[in-house]
């Protein structure tokens, strides 16, 4: 018969007293190393083991050290009782305890406090809150989860710790802190230090009994992130013997793709389908990402100079989040985000740095949100209203006239001021433009069906017969 006991993570008074009853019962005790501060005590207790500490030495790898461990344990509870004790929980970051358990013969197992537990003791974390646990030598199939604390165990050296600094790397900033734990909750033993994640194997007291915590990664900074998978690929498909069509691009060419992706990402969110947001956003990173590896073949900046301005850029704009500026209401913040831009630019006026190639309608409304800011503004939508009834008495004067500038001038007036009437009335003059197109559409596409039903061509029709079978459409729609 097979026991398998934990020993706890170190420290006498975390060994259960029913696996020291087992220990000192008579049985054959097996440890799987001595080196556990445990060990001198249970020596103490009257308990007689003897360890597997040889196979250590004599194997090459841990897969050897596990495979002969796994056959002389099972080997020898064949035989008699054994209690094979190991440090810590029988099952956390214990390979021979798994692979004893995948031979199939019968094991009890005696639980015990893990290291992970001594952890969240030595440093106040509750798991409730999301940590994850790795193992620093299986961190090439493991991936932290930046949203959450990370522990690492099994950091037993420094070239180990060499070897986690670099791929964690990958992920997090090079300064993100990083809590190393050497036998937590082990009287006389414990020591705890936080160090910056680049300087992680400068520490010079590593052992086998040697953890570390990351924080979750709640603010980009700097460094390298989950994004690098994508800008690897970018990087690929530029290369030498990447996408000749890639490689033939320009800030130029792909200029399009960034307004042609921002659009459907906006129609995503508006059919509010997560699945398509989630693509689209992609969609649109991509172009960000291709802009970016451009820039860095040509020497001017990477994908991480971008991601620390924006990130420096938001800090600095929000000094009411970051600083110590109180404001009261979101009217403040914008003022102050406009304030703020304004110095960091050194634009001149205040509706200055507006992109010229914003669509017009759009770029109308945020020029007249601007100046809404500092008050010059209707006090509601009548004075827009009365506005909209000026200019377009205005433009047929023009018409009139017969002057094509004046009427291109007045018309753009007309313009300006329906999308401020659109902006008082809390409408976005753009997306309900899109709507009035989208609309249009639809009513024209029931004439083309209806003249095609009927065996004609569509500009066979009279103008009174689109109009009948245009209201026809308004009507199908309002009912619907």
């Amino acid at each position: 018969m097979l026991t398998v006991a934990g020993l706890g993570p170190g420290a006498p008074g975390a060994v259960p007293l029913e696996v020291l009853e087992l220990l000192r019962s008579g049985r054959r005790v097996i440890l799987r190393t001595t080196e556990h501060p445990v060990v001198p005590w249970l020596l103490e207790q009257g308990v007689t083991p003897e360890s597997l500490d040889h196979l250590y030495e004599k194997a090459s790898t841990f897969e050897e050290v596990y495979a002969r461990m796994t056959e002389f344990v099972v080997g020898e509870a064949t035989r008699e009782d054994v209690v094979f004790a190991v440090p810590g929980h029988p099952l956390v970051a214990e390979e021979a305890v798994h692979r004893i358990l995948a031979t199939g013969i019968p094991v009890r197992l005696v639980p015990a406090m893990s290291f992970v537990e001594a952890i969240y003791v030595a440093l106040r974390l509750d798991p409730m809150r999301g940590v994850f646990v790795l193992d620093a030598l299986q961190l090439d199939k493991q991936q932290p989860h930046l949203a959450a604390g990370n522990v690492v165990a099994q950091v037993y050296n420094r070239l180990v710790a060499g070897e986690t600094k670099l791929t964690l790397m990958q992920y997090y900033p090079d300064d993100h802190p990083v809590t190393v734990v050497r036998a937590a909750c082990v009287p006389g033993e414990e020591r705890i230090a936080e160090v910056p994640l680049y300087a992680l194997d400068r520490v010079d007291w590593f052992d086998h009994l040697t953890s570390l915590y990351l924080p979750p990664l709640h603010q980009v900074t700097s460094g390298r992130y989950c994004l690098d998978p994508l800008v690897n690929v970018v990087a690929v498909l530029r290369g030498a013997r990447g996408c000749p069509w890639d490689r033939e691009q320009t800030h130029a060419t792909l200029a399009r793709y960034i307004l042609e992706e921002a659009f459907e990402t906006v129609e995503a969110i508006e059919q509010g389908k997560m699945y398509n947001l989630c693509e689209e956003l992609g969609d649109l990173l991509l172009q960000i990402v291709l802009h970016a590896q451009l820039a860095s073949e040509e020497g001017f900046f990477d994908i991480r100079d971008v991601i620390k301005r924006i990130t420096a850029k938001m800090v600095h704009r929000h000094p009411h989040v970051f600083g110590g500026v109180e404001v009261r209401n979101s009217r403040e913040v914008r003022l102050n985000w406009d304030r703020l831009k304004r110095a960091e630019k050194q634009e001149g006026g205040y509706l200055a740095g507006i992109s010229k190639a914003l669509p017009a309608l759009l770029r109308a409304e945020k020029v007249q949100a601007r100046a809404a800011r500092v008050g010059f503004d209707w006090p509601d939508y009548r004075g827009p209203l009365a506005k909209v009834a000026e200019e377009l008495k205005e433009l047929e004067r023009a018409v009139e006239g017969g002057a094509s500038e004046r009427v291109r001038e007045e018309v753009g007036d007309l313009l300006f001021a329906v999308v401020n009437l659109a902006r008082l009335l809390g409408v976005n003059a753009e997306r309900a433009c899109a709507d009035s197109t989208e609309r249009f559409i639809r009513r024209f596409a029931y004439l083309e069906q209806r003249a095609a039903a009927e065996g004609r061509p569509l500009e066979d029709l009279s103008l009174e017969e689109m109009d009948r079978l245009w209201e026809e459409a308004k009507q199908r729609e309002n009912r619907g």
